[in-house]
């Protein structure tokens, strides 16, 4: 029961006015919505945003310099980089205060991997330093330059306190810049020599091969989603438990068996020879190489692009066919016109789900690839696990995030991402 007050306002049963209950009813709807998918935004925000988060941090992170070497980054503030020659006694008296207590803490190995990212050699002199420094009176014991000099004579070298005064900021450009193939110069940044440009043609390689994994998918998986949406229940059923096998079979076990039929003494080389189409010392090179890894790529990911074309098609009704056939249109005109069309939409959602997929694979190209064949996750993963310059990974991994979401992007605008269709 509702009433109404003198004014014309309606009032609740409690007596409260009616507009107010409704807002109070509607806001506790929207909290219990809220934590019912409380958990799941939990969940997404440890595994998805965080991480993505750090990795965009990482790249620009830089503060272990200025930790480390408080007072030799204060003491480097006047010194003139284009002079060639290195600084005076005050910087390396602070550098001896501060290795003395990176030392203690056995920090100034950290310090020096962190600059011999950027000029290789620089590890060396400070795990020699930081050794003789803990020896040292620091208050007594100076001059230091000299001392510092017989350690090891790149402590004269005028680049390697470029170097630490360059990267003495808490953040910095400077992964981003080797991630472009370029570096800090005198003047800015600048272009690395030719024979260390590596991240372009990666980054180049990985873009094509996946636009040709993608093709490759399309071309492959649109005749299966077609003759499984047109067969009867019972066998397409049959020949979906054929697609969806490799999902039960390890990635490994599969890049393996693709490793053991491309090599020049595998099964396919062996077959050709054996009917005479090639001869004995001319096998095929089909492995170590793009071919290989294409190859490899897409039957690990033509599932992926099968599976939403099928569904869609599967929506497609056959009367629309025989509609257009009935009108005076030949089998081809019918498909080109009326279904093709209508499968677009599966395309487009198998597309971006097999590209997004190939440009973040690096197991097979790392098995089967060889040099020529891997992508820029490879490397990546290198940086990681390897090298551990986890800073140049994030800004890699960073500008492969932001090329994935330009190319979402312009997919968007040129097709449109409601045309994108599951089933």
């Amino acid at each position: 029961m509702s009433d109404t007050t003198q004014n014309g306002s309606v009032l609740a049963a409690d007596g409260t006015p009616l507009k107010r209950s409704l807002a109070r009813a509607l806001r506790r709807q929207k909290i219990r919505a809220l934590l019912l998918i409380a958990p799941l935004l939990l969940f997404v925000m440890l595994t998805f945003i965080m991480p993505i988060g750090d990795m965009l941090f990482r790249s620009v992170e830089n503060d272990i310099v200025s930790k480390t070497l408080p007072r030799t980054v204060v003491a480097l503030r006047d010194w003139d980089a284009n002079s060639g020659e290195a600084p005076g006694e005050e910087v390396f008296t602070a550098l001896a205060a501060d290795l003395q207590i990176a030392a203690e803490a056995k920090l100034h190995t950290r310090v020096g991997s962190r600059l011999n990212y950027e000029t290789p050699g620089i590890s060396s002199l400070f795990r020699k330093a930081g050794r003789k420094v803990k020896k040292w009176d620091v208050e007594n014991d100076g001059p230091f330059k000299e001392q510092f000099l017989k350690i090891h004579k790149g402590w004269g070298d005028p680049d390697v306190w470029r170097t630490i005064q360059t990267y003495s900021p808490k953040f910095t450009n400077g992964y981003f810049l080797n991630a472009a193939d370029l570096q800090k110069g005198a003047d800015g940044p600048e272009w690395r020599p030719e024979d260390e440009q590596i991240y372009w043609l990666l980054f180049k390689r990985t873009m094509f091969m996946s636009m040709v994994i993608t093709i490759s998918c399309i071309v492959l998986a649109y005749p299966v989603a077609w003759i499984l949406a047109n067969l009867p229940a019972r066998s397409a059923n049959l020949l979906m438990i054929l697609v969806l096998l490799p999902f039960w079979t390890s990635l490994l076990v599969r890049t393996s068996a693709w490793k053991v039929m491309l090599q020049q003494q595998g099964v396919i080389n062996e077959t050709l020879v054996w009917l005479g189409l090639v001869a004995d010392d001319a096998r095929l090179v089909m492995i170590n190489n793009q071919f290989g890894t294409i190859v490899a790529m897409t039957h690990i990911l033509l599932p992926f692009m099968i599976l939403p074309m099928y569904s869609v098609m599967q929506t497609i009704k056959p009367t629309y066919l025989r509609a257009a056939k009935s009108l005076g249109a030949t089998n081809w005109t019918a498909f080109w016109r009326v279904y093709f069309p209508q499968s677009i939409p599966g395309i487009g959602a198998g597309s971006i789900l097999v590209f997004i997929l190939s440009i973040g694979y690096y197991i097979t190209p790392e098995l089967v690839g060889g040099t020529k064949g891997v992508f820029i996750s490879n490397r990546i993963a290198f940086h990681i696990s390897s090298s551990l310059n986890w800073g140049l990974a994030a800004a890699l991994g960073a500008i492969l995030l932001a090329v994935v979401l330009v190319l979402y992007w312009a997919y968007d605008k040129i097709v449109g991402i409601d045309n994108v269709k599951l089933g």
